[in-house]
């Protein structure tokens, strides 16, 4: 009966024989010796197979049973009898002066998609921290070219004295296109000036929330496109105030319903609609003591109705209709809200007409957040801006 020997075959290695495994304190040693092939030398190009001599070489392997995994590979050295040059031959899973396998710097690579840190990623793997760094340091990504639609927010991300970082989507494409290392004016400046007029004139949109500075830079920067203010934005605005109020009536009361409306705050917050009976009856309870925030909660729901609009008409009837209900109970919370929605007002609509948020860019700060909490900060930015964009790509 003919024997086949299958183990190089689930190890996945190429060009290698396998000669010993063994398992050492929980440690997969592989021993491995290359076959012995025609070469080609690399000076004059002659074909040998002379052995000059052999050399022993230990190789970090991705990691098999959750256990490191070392590859004792025995290669050549062969001679060329025509121009006397000794070389290695060449092993396809392992490159040139390297210790590590293709195949585990690829694995390393697509962990790096996760938000792990660089410590538990080298720790999965087997390898050294500073092993994972200089990995993560080969990551780069070029500048981007501009979209159609181009969206801006700013997210805390500690990096490199900068408390806030910048960053840049295609909210139609659901793409991160960049990073950038600050929020101030001359850095956002600096940045899309490098493209020329004629590509930040192709950019028709620009989803942001009501910043004064990014307006204000933006639309120096992009000639032709218009502003879109993000819908979450201005409702946030809204909840704020509601809370104001509440904060300021729950100071006439005792110390146990004043705990009680605390505890109870995402009641007056949630949509009346998404309410059940037993909620229902504790919101009217707590709207029954205070007529301010009986005002407020319906001033918040009249809100409410004009952000669920399905078309730019219905909106600017929606609108009106607030501004109306705000002239009857003017509370002095919400004159804010009140003058922001008439500064922003043609942008705010603008979102209900064409239906671009800030949503896919609110969830990358949320990943973002994620990868900064478990590595404890990144200070390094360029290291910071190249993982995010690898851990964002498609």
């Amino acid at each position: 009966m003919l024997y086949t020997d299958y183990t190089t075959d689930l190890l996945g290695l190429k060009d290698v024989n396998v000669t010993k495994v063994e398992t050492i304190q929980g440690q997969l040693h592989i021993h491995l010796t290359t076959i012995r092939r025609m070469q080609v030398c690399p000076s004059c190009r002659y074909d040998t197979k002379r052995i000059h001599s052999y050399r022993n070489q230990l190789v970090k392997d991705i990691p098999f049973h959750e256990g490191k995994t070392i590859l004792h590979l025995k290669k050549r050295r062969y001679f060329c009898p025509h121009c006397g040059k000794v070389f290695q031959e060449k092993v396809s899973f392992l490159p040139r002066y390297q210790r590590n396998t293709s195949r585990l710097v690829a694995k390393i690579m697509s962990d790096y998609r996760s938000e792990h840190s660089t410590i538990s990623i080298a720790r999965q793997n087997g390898i050294s921290p500073g092993i994972a760094m200089r990995i993560l340091n080969k990551i780069s990504y070029p500048r981007p070219s501009l979209p159609r639609v181009l969206s801006i927010d700013e997210f805390k991300g500690n990096a490199e004295g900068d408390k806030f970082q910048c960053i840049l989507t295609d909210p139609v494409r659901k793409r991160v296109l960049d990073i950038l290392p600050s929020r101030k004016s001359e850095t956002l400046l600096a940045y899309f000036l490098q493209y020329p007029l004629e590509q930040r004139k192709r950019v028709e949109y620009l989803v942001m929330d009501m910043s004064h500075l990014f307006r204000d830079v933006l639309s120096s920067c992009f000639p032709n496109a218009k502003i879109v203010v993000d819908k979450f934005h201005v409702c946030r605005h809204i909840t704020w105030a509601l809370e104001r109020v509440r904060k300021e009536e729950q100071k006439k009361f005792s110390d146990d319903r004043r705990k009680y409306y605390k505890k109870s705050r995402w009641i007056l917050l949630k949509h009346k609609e998404k309410l059940n009976e037993e909620q229902l009856l504790q919101l009217e309870n707590m709207l029954s003591f205070s007529d301010d925030l009986r005002k407020a909660y319906w001033l918040k729901e009249v809100f409410y109705e004009f952000m669920e609009s399905k078309n730019l008409q219905e909106a600017r009837a929606r609108l009106l209709k607030w501004n109306m209900g705000y002239g009857a109970v003017p509370l002095k919370e919400f004159q804010g809200c009140f003058e922001m929605m008439n500064r922003w007002q043609h942008q705010i609509l603008r979102a209900f007409s064409l239906g671009y948020t800030n949503g896919f860019t609110e969830g990358c700060n949320n990943k973002i957040k994620v990868l900064k909490r478990n590595c404890y900060g990144v200070r390094n930015f360029h290291r910071f801006r190249n993982r995010i964009l690898h851990m964002m790509a498609a």
